[in-house]
């Protein structure tokens, strides 16, 4: 499973084609970023743009974006039915694979302590990332736009920010910075000018007033098509389905004598909702959307074929290894041996639990089993991790350098990517060391006939431990900051240590 972020930066302009255009190119720029979405509202005046790609390859993407915002968008000049208090509003990540939601919340911190430093922009943290109760939830964050935060931010302690001085920056405000789950953006426009009727119904569904769980709404009035729009945000499309909103707000609107001419999702959203409001609307009897809808089970037999073919699977990476090219190189290959080694510790504690002979030991078992899953993912999405850090590296190092302003720049950066090329490896060693003490401790409780699998794991993960020590000490001889060095040696001799502890079982 590869390592993947989502990102979904919400930018206050919505109606000039060209300055949307150079945000998506500023986003795009780093390598191994993709863009999945991009969606301009002329009457919220406000864009929603969505990009995938590795978590460190995201995080800069996210810095190159606000960036340039801050360079185009004035605020001062800015207009629309969209609250805002930014150019670049809100920057929200998004675990999609291989990826933690504490790991995107630690991401979102380093982004918005960035964004101030680069580009003196104040941040706040919100949602997973706040640093206070009351900033969970983005719409306190934004309370008074602008223009009442740009007021209240020098005056009230409350309202500072968690990044930066007390004062917005003059055209680009603020920016809020956060971690969430998947979240789906869907507005529902009636066939009335007057928004006051669009206002009282988000109040009715909106959880803040006391309406449905993981919803968040507000009435806006749509100018172009003289229209009010109910917009909302479902953050957990689970607890609360878009059919049942939808089928709420129709109510809410018919008890006023108003109906709904049409609805829009913003942005993308996951085909497990959209399979939801099919199976209720249709009304279908025994529906299995696993079998009974194609997309998935071509995908499901296409998998199955996959696993046939286990060498053929192995084969490009391999090949990718082989190439002369600086990556994929020994630091993917240590965090490949680590997921491994994962991977044959998950196998012998999910067969020992289904045998009779070992049923005392159960209910460890499937808690080493969960656990090992885990370190699995967390160590196959360091494989694209460990190789897009050192191409940051790369790019660093070709960056300008013909004025000093280029030089301190292009040095600023090198540091940036050469702590994040040895971050990578560290979390490489750290997770395996957690790998080889499950190991361990699956020995005397695991299944005699596994030993030799158990074995193999063993020695992948004190492979995988070494290797990736190696690169951390060759990484940090081109890294200035001695404190960084100090911290990231001490680790790593923590971790080293653990290298005699983890010794093949004897049976």
């Amino acid at each position: 499973m590869p390592s993947l972020v989502e990102c979904v930066p919400n930018f206050s302009e919505g109606r000039d084609k060209a300055k949307v255009d150079a945000l998506v190119a500023a986003l795009c720029s780093v390598a191994g970023v993709s863009l999945l979405d991009r969606e301009m509202d002329a009457d919220h005046n406000r864009s929603v743009i969505t990009i995938v790609g590795p978590k460190e390859a995201v995080a800069e993407a996210a810095l190159r974006g606000v960036g340039k915002a801050a360079e185009l968008i004035d605020l001062t000049k800015h207009q629309g039915a969209h609250p805002r208090i930014g150019a670049a509003d809100v920057v929200p990540f998004v675990p999609i694979e291989g990826v933690t939601i504490e790991e995107c919340v630690a991401l979102a911190r380093h982004v918005g302590e960035q964004i101030w430093k680069r580009f003196g922009v104040p941040v706040y943290l919100y949602e997973e990332a706040a640093t206070r109760p009351d900033r969970v939830n983005l719409e306190n964050i934004r309370r008074g736009q602008f223009e009442g935060l740009r007021e209240e931010a020098a005056t009230n302690p409350d309202r500072a920010p968690d990044f930066g001085e007390r004062r917005l920056h003059p055209t680009a405000g603020a920016t809020v910075v956060g971690a969430r789950k998947f979240l789906i953006a869907y507005n529902i426009n009636l066939n009335t000018p007057d928004v006051k009727v669009a206002k009282e119904i988000a109040k009715k569904i909106r959880f803040s007033s006391g309406g449905m769980p993981c919803v968040k709404a507000m009435g806006v009035e749509l100018k172009a098509r003289n229209l009010a729009q109910v917009s909302i945000n479902l953050t957990d499309f689970e607890r609360t389905s878009i059919f049942r909103v939808f089928e709420t707000v129709k109510s809410e609107a018919t008890q006023r004598g108003i109906s709904i001419v049409g609805s829009e999702v913003v942005g993308l959203i996951p085909k497990k909702a959209l399979e939801a409001a099919a199976d209720f609307y249709l009304q279908l009897e025994n529906f299995d959307p696993q079998q009974q809808i194609l997309e998935n089970r071509l995908a499901t037999v296409l998998g199955e074929k996959k696993a046939a073919g286990l060498s053929a699977l192995a084969a490009p990476f391999l090949d990718a290894v082989a190439e002369p090219a600086p990556t994929p190189g020994g630091g993917s290959c240590a965090a490949l041996a680590g997921a491994l080694a994962a991977a044959l510790g998950h196998m012998v504690a999910k067969l020992s639990a289904s045998k009779k002979a070992h049923a005392e030991h159960a209910e460890a078992l499937q808690r080493h089993a969960a656990e090992l899953a885990q370190l699995r993912e967390q160590l196959q999405g360091a494989i694209e991790r460990d190789a897009a850090s050192y191409e940051a590296v790369l790019a660093a190092y070709r960056l300008p350098k013909g004025t000093d302003a280029d030089k301190q720049s292009r040095d600023a950066a090198i540091e940036r990517a050469s702590q994040g090329a040895t971050e990578v490896p560290l979390q490489v060693a750290q997770a395996t060391g957690r790998v080889l003490k499950h190991l361990a401790q699956l020995g005397p409780i695991s299944s005699p006939n596994m030993a030799s699998d158990l074995k193999t794991g063993i020695h992948l993960g004190r492979a995988a431990l070494q290797g990736a020590l190696e690169n951390v000490k060759i990484n940090l001889d081109g890294i200035r900051d001695a404190g960084f060095r100090e911290r990231a040696r001490s680790r790593a001799a923590e971790l080293e240590a653990r290298l005699g502890e983890a010794t093949p079982v004897s049976r």
